[in-house]
């Protein structure tokens, strides 16, 4: 497919746009280090990009931005070097589709053009490159005992609970924390399907 024939569903206009006003006023070697660790979750050489830590960089860097924007850049670059990679485009190839759709600074697309140089190749090779946008992976998982001082899930004081934190990322590589309280019966049914699904897998 030519770079022109990519179309709207592989590069969707109003969430590009958005991530284009951002990419406009990153720095080339923030931008850089951004493409770098989408193509690496994209090589599932990492288990996601953390949204919150890069803002803060950003955001260091005198870059006024917040979390949904950057949330943005990271799903856009995540479509758009997986598009890139299923369709084998070149450096040329990709960096047209991106400016007959949008405007960005010339050091934006020597950034684009300098890491699809370098990764483009490998990722279009990589195994799995069919289904380059893998299902949630968990990234960090941690639980803790505590007694219930108030509670909704527990009706009594000094009740004991179990608190879990989870780290996701989705497909985009995006990292979100998801917390939640459950009664000790509650969990430890939920450790017991984990060691069932334990057992399935060696039987794999």
């Amino acid at each position: 497919m030519a770079a022109s024939e990519m179309g709207e569903r592989e590069l969707p206009g109003a969430g590009f746009e958005k991530s284009a006003d951002l990419m406009k006023l990153l720095p080339a070697d923030l931008l850089a280090e951004l493409c770098q660790h989408v193509i690496e979750y994209l090589l599932r050489e990492n288990c996601g990009v953390d949204q919150t830590l890069l803002c803060q960089r950003f955001q260091t860097a005198g870059v006024e931005t917040n979390v949904d924007e950057v949330r943005h850049v990271i799903n856009t670059l995540s479509g758009l070097f997986s598009t890139a990679a299923k369709q084998q485009l070149s450096s040329d190839a990709l960096v047209h589709t991106v400016t007959s759709h949008f405007t960005l600074p010339k050091q934006s697309l020597q950034v684009i053009r300098h890491v699809w140089n370098e990764e483009g190749k490998r990722l279009s090779e990589a195994e799995g490159t069919r289904d380059l946008l893998p299902a949630l992976q968990l990234v960090d998982f941690q639980w803790k005992i505590g007694m219930a001082v108030s509670s909704d899930s527990c009706r009594s004081l000094k009740h004991p609970y179990v608190t879990v934190a989870m780290k996701l990322a989705d497909y985009s590589g995006e990292v979100r924390s998801k917390v939640f309280e459950m009664t000790i019966p509650e969990f430890q049914n939920f450790f017991k399907q984990f060691k069932d699904m334990s057992v399935a897998l060696e039987n794999v």
